[in-house]
């Protein structure tokens, strides 16, 4: 592989929110590895995207040990690269992994476990080749495993230097508020929390901004754009190649689409009134969340990056431009 050499104006453009009330500032975009980097996808075209993301100034790139497919080949994928590409930029990025989904056979291959827990990210170390991860989260809440366990298996791996900072992910509010009293006990750099936040799911993660304002923490979302509901990818009907057209896809489908085109088109016309497409609208709502430092995006090719990135350009929303989404979305 060619060496890299980062865009020199990397940090002109790109906005960088703090996390809560810590030190660490995360860029107002992330790059999400769940999709286009697995064991399927060709390999010079992740590189694209990492490359295109950083000269970007997107400094963040979110893994988690089952991402694929095949589970572990994102971080394996994304390691690779590193060695390549990103190495003498450590120090400028920020590189989360997580632990909490099936990853092997067997009794400690999932959820919350202290065993499971050090084992996963001991191995997501070894895939991604990296000596800490920048942030480490517990991807789901375990209701079988004590919160006590958890919390210190995760502040062990700070305090032996595996992680910089602790999140949590997919816990809901209660589960929440007793894992920040525990990391508080411990002194646990406990400082963000990830959920899915889009037009049409925020129930979950409205109830949780408001513990995290409380306890000054910060939030990064992921799934804004709804699985390209958001977009105008389906605004004039569903496409062959399309996700919703997958019979595999666990997470959208036609059905789903058509339910919902009258709302996406109300709200694609709002969004062409602010002078912004759909998917721009969409990724500026979320971040108008003070509570949200980042919002996660996908990308399969470069040009979905550049065309993500321009939402910055116009951000906040009129009273009646909130009424007008409000009113759609009700």
């Amino acid at each position: 592989m060619n060496n890299y050499l980062a865009a020199s104006e990397r940090y002109d453009t790109m906005q960088y929110r703090r996390v809560g009330n810590s030190g660490l500032k995360l860029s107002a975009l992330s790059l999400g590895l769940w999709h286009n980097f697995g064991s399927v996808d060709p390999l010079a075209n992740q590189r694209q995207l990492l490359r295109h993301a950083f000269d970007l100034g997107i400094t963040c790139f979110d893994l988690a040990n089952n991402y694929g497919p095949e589970p572990g080949s994102a971080e394996t994928n994304f390691g690779r690269l590193y060695q390549a590409d990103f190495k003498p930029y450590r120090d400028e990025l920020i590189i989360t992994s997580k632990a909490g989904y099936t990853m092997w056979p067997g009794p400690y291959g999932d959820w919350g476990s202290r065993k499971y827990i050090i084992a996963s990210c001991d191995q997501s170390l070894r895939r991604t080749q990296l000596d800490y991860f920048d942030i480490f989260y517990s991807h789901r809440f375990d209701p079988e495993t004590p919160l006590e366990e958890t919390a210190l298996a995760l502040d062990q791996l700070v305090k032996s230097g595996k992680a910089l900072y602790i999140g949590l992910s997919n816990y809901g509010p209660e589960a929440t508020a007793t894992m920040t009293t525990i990391f508080k006990d411990l002194k646990t750099p406990y400082i963000i929390n990830q959920d899915r936040y889009n037009m049409f799911s925020q129930e979950k993660a409205k109830a949780l901004f408001p513990t995290l304002a409380e306890t000054h923490k910060g939030a990064v979302v992921f799934s804004p754009l709804a699985q390209g509901m958001l977009t105008g990818r389906y605004l004039n009907g569903i496409p062959a190649d399309s996700r919703a057209a997958r019979k595999d896809s666990p997470f959208l489908n036609v059905e789903k689409v058509e339910a919902q085109l009258a709302q996406i088109k109300a709200l694609n016309a709002i969004a062409e009134k602010r002078g912004q497409t759909l998917a721009e609208m969409a990724l500026a709502w979320d971040l108008r969340q003070p509570v949200v430092a980042s919002v996660i995006i996908g990308a399969s090719r470069v040009s979905q990056l550049d065309d993500n990135v321009k939402a910055l350009d116009h951000l906040t929303f009129t009273a009646e431009e909130e009424a007008a989404i409000d009113q759609v979305l009700a």
